[in-house]
């Protein structure tokens, strides 16, 4: 459970901004939906080397 104290005449809009930002930080929404279907172990390497080649190839042109 995530607890944001609000301090002393602090804007509840400021503190409210705060709690999201907490609550993105923990990840349980992005946890949930990539739960909701499952995706094979191949599937998920394949997507983890496209992304390490597209970095990869961001870098390089960025040097050259």
């Amino acid at each position: 459970m995530l607890i944001i104290p609000v301090k002393d005449g602090e804007n509840i809009d400021r503190a409210l901004k705060r709690y999201k930002r907490k609550f993105d930080k923990t990840g349980v929404v992005r946890q949930l939906r990539s739960r909701q279907a499952f995706t094979k172990p191949s599937v998920t390497r394949r997507a983890e080397v496209q992304k390490a080649q597209y970095i990869q190839r961001l870098k390089d042109s960025i040097e050259s």
